[in-house]
C-alpha cells in the first residue's frame, strides 16, 4: 500500500528529486538515520537535539545543520556526504492543503488530547510554511522504493509507518478500505 500511494503521488507530480547532504558514519560504515545523530540545535542551542527535530524549540532540523554532531551508536563524528532522495512536494499544494490542515487542527486541538510537544512542533511547521519533506532514506531495512535510480533506498519511516496501519488492516480483511474511508465512524 505504501508503494501504491507512492506511485499515485509520483504520477500526480507531488514528488521532487534532490541531492541532499547526509551524515555518514565511517566507523559504522553507513548513512545515519536521523535518530542515530545527536548534536546541538542550530536555532536554540539545545545540546541534545536529534537529527530530525529539536524537542526544545520544535523546529525541524536537517541533521547536517546540527552543531557538534555525533553518531549515537559509536560516538564518532559523522562525515557529510551527498546522496539523491525523493521529497513530498508539500508547497505545491500548500495553499489549499495548509488551510484545510489548519481548520482540522483547530477542531482536533479543542476536542483532543494533544501533547504540548506535538502542538508546538505542528504550530512551528505551519508558522514557517509547509516545506518539501524527504520521504526516502539510505538504509538497509524498510519498504523498498519502487523507482529506478532509487531501488537501493527505502521509504523514510514517517512516510511508511502511518501507511502501515492501512497495510495491516488489508492483511486481515479485503474490506479494509471501508474501515478507513468511513467518515461516520
Amino acid at each position: 500500500i505504501a508503494q501504491d500511494i507512492f506511485g499515485r503521488l509520483l504520477a500526480r507530480g507531488f514528488l521532487l528529486r534532490d541531492t541532499v547532504q547526509q551524515l555518514r558514519c565511517e566507523g559504522c560504515r553507513r548513512f545515519l538515520a536521523d535518530r542515530f545523530v545527536e548534536g546541538t540545535c542550530p536555532f536554540c542551542a539545545y545540546a541534545e537535539a536529534r537529527g530530525d527535530q529539536c524537542d526544545k524549540c520544535g523546529k525541524l532540523i536537517n541533521a547536517v545543520e546540527l552543531k557538534r554532531p555525533h553518531c549515537k551508536l559509536c560516538r564518532g563524528v559523522p562525515v557529510v556526504t551527498p546522496t539523491e532522495h525523493l521529497f513530498l512536494d508539500l508547497p505545491k499544494a500548500s495553499g489549499p492543503l495548509q488551510e484545510r490542515l489548519e481548520r482540522w487542527l483547530e477542531r482536533s486541538w479543542s476536542a483532543g488530547d494533544w501533547t504540548a510537544n506535538a502542538r508546538l512542533i505542528t504550530r512551528s511547521w505551519l508558522r514557517d510554511g509547509l516545506k518539501p519533506r524527504c520521504i526516502t532514506r539510505d538504509l538497509a531495512w524498510g519498504t523498498p522504493v519502487p523507482l529506478d535510480g532509487f531501488r537501493d533506498k527505502v521509504f523514510y519511516v514517517w512516510f511508511d509507518a502511518p501507511i502501515g496501519y492501512l497495510s495491516i488492516t488489508a492483511n486481515y480483511t479485503e474490506h479494509w478500505e471501508r474501515w478507513w474511508k468511513n467518515p461516520q465512524q
